[in-house]
């Protein structure tokens, strides 16, 4: 969250503002981040509430702040498709492999099991499905002899601050269409 926001003030992505971040912990670091930078906030918590009830009450808050595009970061909970619709290939979200390989929780542990000596990081567009929707764009890091998780992770997170922004501008820009599963530039 901390480097989107930063890129887009330091104008790596023309024609983006960040109005809001939300977070459903009250104690998340990036909710102080965001403050730090100015940036209102807002904790929608879910404990208690059915997922329809909390998915509502984030809606209503993004509506509230004429949110256009929603970056999910740390995100880990499929949304529903009342969800999804509201917001019609306007959520992106980034995940820490090549998908469509190792979806899903601990894909750097995946990566590490199964051997592959690339993985990466891909921002995509959110569907109803498990980091399944359209790719906008991907990165690829070695996967080292000696990598553990956490090194690993430490190399992907580095390309996915530079990723993030990159894909973001493109769908800001509106110079590209989605075929099938595809994000395609349209130049």
């Amino acid at each position: 969250m901390a480097a989107l926001a930063d890129a887009i003030q330091n104008g790596a992505v023309p024609n983006a503002q960040v109005v809001l971040v939300v977070s459903d912990q009250a104690t998340a670091a990036g909710l102080q981040l965001a403050r730090e930078r100015e940036i209102a906030t807002a904790i929608i918590e879910r404990s208690g509430r059915s997922r329809a009830e909390h998915e509502r009450e984030i809606i209503a808050t993004l509506q509230k702040y004429n949110v256009d595009l929603i970056c999910l970061a740390g995100y880990m909970r499929l949304l529903s498709s009342c969800f999804v619709q509201a917001y019609p290939q306007r959520i992106l979200n980034i995940h820490p492999s090549l998908l469509p390989s190792f979806p899903g929780l601990d894909a750097q542990r995946q990566a590490i099991e199964h051997g592959v000596k690339w993985t990466g990081c891909t921002v995509h567009l959110v569907d109803t499905t498990l980091d399944g929707g359209p790719i906008i764009a991907q990165r690829a890091v070695a996967v080292l002899d000696d990598d553990t998780e956490a090194t690993l992770s430490k190399r992907l997170l580095a390309e996915e601050h530079l990723l993030y922004p990159e894909a973001l501008s493109l769908i800001v820009s509106g110079n590209y269409q989605v075929v099938g599963r595809r994000v395609l530039r349209k130049n």
